[in-house]
């Protein structure tokens, strides 16, 4: 019977984990060396490579002395938490891959506080040694200070450490040493990680992710923890609810490769994939047809963050999308759901709105930014954090914020945040910049990374995880601009946009077609301002010197989908179609 490893590989938003799963592949020479290559493999999905991080768990499968290694590769952002919970639930064995000048951030405690808490094996990998200023030692310390933090097992912290660079294509023990592969990386996850148990009994199979193909249906992926799977079997299928339901396996595949292999039977500690078996959720158990025994269920962090969705019903309705009706995004929200574990749907009292609870801004941007890549026409409202009561006293959701940035900008950063009520812990220098850790309430944060970067002329890197929950803070002090907003219909002229420029700043070009209540800038004080963008001059057949200059317009501010949905207010809504974004107030009445 092979030996088989399962390793999941955790880190901090783009601290390496694809790149080094890259050179894993590599070097097990698994890809045809006739066919082109491309960099960052596993990120195959558009969203992913735009953005440069992982979004959904991959699995990829590498053999190496005669031992078959699954490689799971897991997203490093905490909105992506649903993710990376159910992942770890198939590996016995973690790479943390940490950045030698950053050290440990706040995405990295998350991760790797749930792998702790699982009870797995780690392996240390301190990537990018070659970078400048870095500090490989310092970083070693700090991971096991973090590891003692999170209470981990006299095991868990006599961990093996492997420093090198993944984007050079080397690994060592001794980062002064470079070697020329990663077999050192390879040789400690053989040595280290715990082989996959073979457990004897009757089957049981957790599903813990799926994939859809339009051939065969939907595919479960989940690891054998007992006994065999065999093709062309009977099983029973234990559901959330206690229910048991008769299913057979039509096809099995194993993890070969970047890709799957058809197998007949697979052993207890493997990864695979199961066709034939429709009405499945993810947490559900294949067990034995005479006496099936359940697993205990996926547990998943709950949401902390809710937002309106609802169909568009602006005067633009219909012009850009294809599913526009409240049926296609009631059936488009229900179906993410199935594999989406950290997101909940709530019906409303109207046919036409669902509250959606997420994880993070990041979380529900990823979701509606792949809907208006599939056609859909929706609107959101602002993200609202999930207030709770706890012990009669009532609570928000709280997190540690991290900023880096140069010391001679970090008062500018220490006032915006306090001003949403934000605590400073932490102040240090760190390399040329100023480390600074916050705690702050959820609600502070939308919005303020948009201020963060202006203050800072772009220069703060900002990052921040959950924390909990704890006692409601009150409102903020911070002065919010008002809208500047379109009181009719038409074509947007430079005349207009030209002579209003003193009044604030604009979200849009001349000739842009625009409808009445439409936010089509940000005015220079506090109140909403109603304007005609429409009137043109009148024209004469007089000439006057001077009075004819051609206008000088300053360029339209461009916001992300992120952006634009921290910057709406509560009485605006946030038009989404495949090829705009637009703001717009509920009920404009002028």
């Amino acid at each position: 019977m092979q030996s088989i490893r399962n390793i999941a590989i955790i880190a901090h938003v783009d601290h390496g984990k694809t790149t080094l799963v890259d050179k894993i592949i590599d070097q097990a020479k698994i890809l045809d060396e006739r066919k082109e290559r491309t960099d960052l493999l596993l990120d195959n999905n558009d969203l992913e490579r735009e953005r440069g991080i992982t979004i959904l768990s991959k699995n990829v499968s590498v053999n190496y002395k005669g031992v078959k290694i699954n490689v799971i590769d897991t997203p490093g952002h905490a909105d992506f938490g649903g993710e990376v919970e159910r992942v770890l639930k198939m590996a016995d064995g973690v790479l943390l891959l940490v950045d030698a000048f950053e050290g440990p951030m706040p995405q990295t405690r998350f991760v790797l506080g749930k792998a702790i808490e699982l009870g797995l094996t780690p392996i240390v990998v301190v990537n990018k040694v070659d970078k400048e200023n870095c500090t490989p030692d310092l970083v070693h310390e700090k991971v096991f200070d973090l590891m003692f933090a999170l209470e981990a097992t006299e095991a868990q912290l006599d961990f093996t450490t492997i420093y090198g660079s993944a984007k050079n294509g080397w690994m060592s023990t001794d980062w002064n040493e470079p070697t020329e592969d990663i077999v050192p990386l390879l040789d400690a996850v053989l040595e280290t990680i715990p082989e996959a148990p073979y457990r004897e009994g009757s089957p049981q199979m957790q599903i813990t992710s799926l994939d859809y193909s339009s051939f065969k249906g939907r595919i479960a992926i989940g690891r054998v923890f007992r006994g065999d799977l065999e093709k062309n079997k009977d099983y029973m299928l234990c559901k959330a609810d206690g229910t048991t339901k008769k299913v057979r396996i039509k096809e099995l595949h194993v993890f070969e490769g970047m890709g799957k292999a058809e197998a007949d039977k697979v052993r207890s500690g493997d990864i695979c994939a199961v066709t034939g078996i429709d009405d499945f959720e993810i947490g559900d158990t294949i067990a034995d047809l005479e006496a099936p025994e359940a697993m205990p269920r996926i547990e998943v962090d709950k949401p902390t963050m809710s937002m309106l969705f609802t169909i568009n019903n602006s005067p633009f309705y219909g012009k850009e999308g294809k599913y526009v009706t409240s049926r296609h995004l009631r059936d488009r929200l229900y179906k993410e759901t199935e594999k989406n574990l950290a997101l909940r749907i709530e019906d409303t009292d109207t046919e036409d709105k669902f509250n959606v609870f997420g994880r993070g801004i990041l979380h529900l941007s990823v979701l509606i930014e792949t809907m208006r890549r599939e056609g859909y026409e929706l609107q959101v409202g602002r993200p609202k954090v999930i207030l709770k009561e706890i012990d009669g006293v009532k609570c928000e959701p709280y997190e540690t914020l991290v900023i880096d940035v140069p010391e001679e900008l970090a008062s500018k950063a220490i006032n915006l945040v306090t001003m949403r009520k934000g605590d400073l812990l932490v102040m240090e220098p760190k390399g040329d910049l100023q480390h600074l850790e916050f705690d702050i309430p959820s609600r502070g944060l939308i919005g303020l990374r948009n201020k963060l970067l202006t203050a800072t002329q772009g220069e703060a890197i900002i990052n921040h995880r959950l924390r909990g929950y704890d006692a409601y803070k009150g409102e903020f002090s911070d002065v919010v601009n008002g809208a500047i907003v379109s009181s009719e219909a038409g074509k947007a002229t430079a005349y207009a946009i030209d002579r209003l420029q003193d009044r604030g700043k604009f979200f849009i070009d001349p000739n842009q077609e625009i409808y009445k209540g439409q936010v089509v800038g940000e005015n220079a004080k506090q109140d909403d301002l109603a304007v005609n963008l429409i009137k043109g001059k009148k024209l004469t057949n007089v000439r006057a010197s001077g009075s004819d200059d051609g206008v000088k317009i300053a360029p339209k501010i461009d916001m992300s989908l992120e952006e634009c949905m921290e910057y709406i207010k509560d009485d605006e809504y946030l038009e989404v179609t495949p090829e705009s974004l637009r703001m717009r107030k509920i009920n404009f009445v002028r």
